[in-house]
This record gives C-alpha cells, structure tokens and sequence, in this order.
C-alpha cells in the first residue's frame, strides 16, 4: 500500500495563541495554511460542533512530504478533556529541547536523549534529542488501544499497513505505509479506551480510485464507517473526497482523495499572516470575560 501516505493528526484547541507559541516557537514548525469557517464541518472535522472554527495546519514542511498537525478551534470552546487515547507524538530535534529550555517550557527527561512536553491543553509530546534530520523529523503517533491483537488485525489486514516491529515487553506495534512516512505506534493499555472530549483524529490519503473500495470492505466486514464518502468543500480552493472510519477502539480514521489533497494543501505563504491576523480579530475571550462567563469546557 505505497499509495497511501500519512499526513496530519487532528488536534482540538482551546488556546489558539498559546497552541501557536508552542509549535512555532519551541517546536520550530512552520505555519503552512490557516483557513477560517463559518460552520461546522460535513466529515465533522472540527468535532460535533456547528459553529464558526478553524484550521491550523502546521509541520516541519509541505504536507507531500510532511507528517504535519491540523490544529481545530472552535471560537466557543475554551477546553477539551483528555481521554487515554492519544498517547503521544514523538518527534527528532535537538533544536526544540534548545528552545524549550530557553523558553522555560516545562521538559521532563524520561531517557538518555529523550524529552516528553505538553501542547496547551495537555497533549503529550516526546523529543529526541538529536539533530533534526533533512527528511521528516516527526517519527510516530501513538494511541492506546484495549485489544492490541484485534487492533493490529485491523489496521494492517484491513487498512493495508505493514507491521515494522513488535515489543511484547512495552505492549506495542508499530505500523507504517512505508519506511519514509510517519509511523503508527499501537499500544495496549490494559483497558477501554477513553476519548475524552479531545478526541483526535489521524488522516491518510489514498488514490481518489480507492475510497470507495475502502468503504465497502468496512461494510462488508462490519467495520464502523463515521461518514460515508463525501465532498468536503474549502472556499477558494480544490475540494476533496473523504471517507471517516472508526477502529475497534473508536479512534478516528479520515481517508481522502490523494490528487485533490495535494492541490488543497499546496502551502499558503500568508498562513502565517492569516493565523496572526485571526487571533488578532479573535475578541471570544474579551466578549466571555464582559459577560463574566467562561468559555465552554466541552
């Protein structure tokens, strides 16, 4: 399945500004597009919520050949709650230790070389301490699951991953499309699996040609299918065909049309400038402050 690719991991925010000081800053990412909506999103990207969000795609570099963030913030939500199933998202860069330490960003060392952080809202990031090399430094994700055997099943018999490696000691599998894209670390936690009100979401694509395919073999094999094939729509720019799946364990899956992805991501070079400018107009905060009320906790 070489023609399917990592791409994004999808993040809810409730602090815009600081979420961008983190990746920007202390991560060193760069903003790659920012593009604002005045509803709710069709594949329900942006979550269960109808109104006014928007999306922040951030990465080390283009998204053909980056694993990046998607970074959603819905103007009314000031905070999400954490589930177990988001475990982490490892990535290689002396670079970011630097400037979590000269930023006073809280770093915790867990091994030789390896540093675990937090985004804003609490969302677990482990950097190894190394420098960050030319191709993609981001190397996994990771999310806990409660049947590992069940999950491994699905993910490489159904979605077409290849197993890379195994711990039975750490509980782990470790997937990929291919050696040269992010991989996916699946690790039993013991457990159900909780989603809190956070729940993400991990994007691939896939040759338009296929999404039909990969629908009707989760409905042949009774797989849960969150939304059916759609078009989802972006203002001034290529609309692209999703399907949204969900695993054993509810983990959010989207699959989208590779040809019109690649012309939708193309990188804005005002998505710095557009998010800047958003947060700037963004007066939700003053507005709940007046009112002496506080944002939605979700």
């Amino acid at each position: 399945m070489a023609l399917r690719r990592a791409l994004h991991f999808v993040f809810k925010v409730g602090d815009r500004a600081k979420t961008a000081t983190f990746y920007r800053e202390v991560l060193g990412m760069k903003i790659l597009r920012h593009e604002e909506f005045e509803e709710g999103c069709k594949a329900t990207c942006n979550g269960p919520y109808d109104g006014k969000w928007s999306k922040t795609m951030v990465g080390f570099g283009p998204e053909d050949d980056h694993f990046v963030a998607e970074l959603t913030y819905n103007y009314g939500v000031g905070e999400y709650r954490l589930g177990n199933d988001f475990l982490g998202l490892t990535l290689q860069s002396s670079q970011a230790v630097s400037n979590a330490k000269r930023l006073g960003w809280p770093l915790t060392q867990v091994e030789e070389a390896l540093y675990l952080t937090q985004a804003p809202g609490g969302y677990p990031f482990y950097i190894v301490d190394k420098e960050q090399p030319p191709h993609d430094p981001v190397q996994k994700v990771s999310l806990g699951v409660s049947d590992l055997q069940k999950s491994t099943h699905y993910w490489a018999t159904l979605l077409g991953m290849t197993v890379m490696d195994k711990s039975e000691e750490k509980n782990t599998v470790l997937l990929g499309f291919s050696d040269s894209q992010c991989k996916l670390e699946l690790r039993d936690i013991g457990g159900n699996v909780d989603h809190g009100t956070a729940f993400g979401r991990i994007a691939f694509s896939c040759p338009r040609e296929q999404l039909p395919d990969i629908e009707a073999l989760m409905k042949k094999e009774k797989q849960k299918i969150l939304n059916p094939l759609v078009s989802l729509d972006t203002p001034g720019k290529a609309t692209v065909e999703v399907v949204i799946l969900a695993d054993p364990d509810g983990h959010e899956i989207c699959f989208v049309g590779d040809e019109a992805f690649r012309q939708l991501s193309a990188v804005d070079p005002k998505g710095n400038e557009l998010l800047d400018k958003a947060m700037a107009e963004d007066k939700s905060d003053e507005w709940f402050a007046k009112q002496n009320k506080q944002k939605a906790a979700a």
